[in-house]
């Protein structure tokens, strides 16, 4: 049995032997400062994807290597390197199984899976090119996926489930067969509202065609997708310090009006964490108006290095992103310039809330959720929950250097007087443990006091006094504060159903 204990960059596994529990836990190794490992059992091996450094100049690698090491207590400090990926590809997680190990790969932003037979050579002396080592790559409907792992909790199956989705692809479950290296689609999302939708916008004959399409999933190994309706392309935009940013367009191919759309500007940025782009019914109601759908993978997200390099001191990275990449659609015309609109939550609304007060002509609306916006007294307050673990993400503020830096980019501190703020949705809820419901309605109060008069007028705090922050749960209610957020949009922008169709 296996104890895992983890900080947001550092990681420690303990172990506990099944059939000598008197042992007690013991340590695989010690922890050490932003050193991650994880690992997993496999016929007398421990095999471990992590970042330690290889040699004895480095402190970390780029990213995670595949490492294994025998599982008894006197031989697991003698790690032997299995596979280091390329320069342009990463590991992000495993899971073994008794015949195969299934590696989650990101390749030039693309996410892929590949597996591979197990045992692996216990001989070999040398890493191996990940190639060497006869990965099967699972088949993948479009680079611009969204994969999670399904449920696959049986060591003896040979058979993998993903489930697959993409901005334009309405959700997939498939098995893959590991042994046989073909695979089954389980399952596909119908989208049952696409024609009263889209059907009023002249689109009727490839509706049908699209709906037609997607019947054929349960009878063949085909998924299919709604590309004939919509674009959704990546590009990369360029930020302030010439460093190529990831950034996914989304848009109706027939209510699209170059120059003219309304859009939004999604962002997160933060904790290593990926921002959402997997399918969701909900924007088929924005994209049927003609609005632009923007996703910015700013530094912060993303796997190792790419969220390294937009924390602590290098966080006005992700800022500088955000705003590159709201330009970039103003200036390419996917977006009117006083039609742009920016969504962020959580740490995503400390994003969104920093390039307000950096460019307030940028966004002409924006929606914060749960906003991360007080940050300098947060996380001057060692009390609240996540405060010591985000010492690791933004700095510690007792640091006269981090505070400074912190300082720079609150969106709490530097609110400006006079200074016309466009319309914002706050939005906010009152038993939330991990942003303070305090901190939306500092912000509010402080954008009253200190804007324009006009401009202090549009700024809305909405709060939900039974949720947390993952909001209240059920469909319906989701459904009800995304209409109300987008409706508030519409109306900051001076839209209608009349002008937009």
């Amino acid at each position: 049995m296996t104890v895992n204990s983890n900080t947001r960059t550092s990681s420690e596994v303990f172990v506990i032997e099944s059939d000598n529990l008197r042992e007690g836990l013991w340590p695989i190794r010690k922890r050490v400062d932003k050193v991650q490992y994880f690992l997993e059992h496999h016929n007398g091996f421990f095999y471990i994807l992590t970042n330690a450094p290889v040699n004895d100049t480095e402190t970390t690698t780029e990213g995670y290597y595949l490492a294994r090491c025998r599982a008894e207590k006197s031989l697991v400090d003698r790690w032997q390197i299995v596979t280091v990926p390329d320069s342009d590809c990463t590991i992000q997680d495993m899971d073994i199984f008794h015949d195969n190990l299934v590696l989650f790969l990101r390749k030039n932003g693309t996410p892929l899976f590949c597996s591979i037979s197990m045992p692996i050579d216990v001989d070999v002396q040398e890493p191996k090119e990940l190639d060497d080592l006869n990965p099967w790559f699972f088949p993948i409907p479009s680079e611009l996926c969204s994969i999670v792992a399904g449920s696959n909790n049986d060591f003896m199956s040979s058979t993998y489930q993903l489930v697959i989705s993409s901005p334009v692809i309405p959700d997939l479950t498939v098995d893959y067969d590991l042994r046989k290296k073909t695979f089954t689609i389980l399952h596909q999302e119908e989208v049952t509202t696409i024609s009263a939708n889209l059907g009023g916008l002249g689109f009727q004959s490839n509706v049908s065609s699209i709906q037609q399409n997607m019947q054929l999933v349960k009878t063949s190994q085909n998924w299919s997708d709604l590309s004939k309706l919509f674009s959704c392309e990546r590009v990369e935009v360029i930020s302030h310090d010439g460093v190529s940013i990831p950034l996914v367009i989304l848009y109706s191919w027939g209510a699209h009006c170059h120059g003219e759309s309304p859009g939004i500007l999604y962002g997160y940025g933060a904790y290593g964490e990926d921002l959402d782009k997997s399918w969701c019914s909900e924007r088929l109601s924005l994209l049927s108006r003609g609005w632009v759908l923007a996703f910015a993978d700013v530094r912060g997200g993303g796997d190792l290095s790419w969220h390294m390099a937009g924390t602590k001191a290098n966080k006005m990275h992700s800022i500088q992103d955000f705003a590159a990449c709201g330009r970039h659609l103003i200036k390419q015309g996917f977006v009117h310039q006083n039609r742009l609109c920016a969504i962020g939550c959580s740490a995503g609304g400390l994003l969104v809330g920093a390039v307000i007060n950096m460019l307030p002509d940028l966004f002409s609306a924006a929606v914060l959720k749960v906003p991360f916006l007080d940050i300098c007294n947060t996380m001057l307050d060692p009390t609240l929950p996540l405060t010591v673990l985000d010492y690791e993400e933004f700095g510690d503020p007792n640091s006269p250097d981090e505070f400074e830096a912190i300082s720079s980019y609150s969106p709490y501190d530097n609110l400006a007087p006079d200074v016309c703020y466009p319309p914002v949705l706050v939005t906010a809820s009152f038993n939330d443990t991990r942003v303070g419901v305090w901190e939306a309605a500092k912000w509010v109060a402080k954008v009253r006091d200190v804007a324009c008069p006009s401009c202090s007028q549009s700024v809305i705090l909405k709060t939900n006094m039974q949720s947390g922050h993952f909001g209240e749960g059920g469909r319906f209610t989701h459904c009800d504060e995304t209409a109300f957020e987008y409706a508030f949009l519409m109306k900051a922008l001076g839209l209608d159903d009349v002008a937009m169709m």
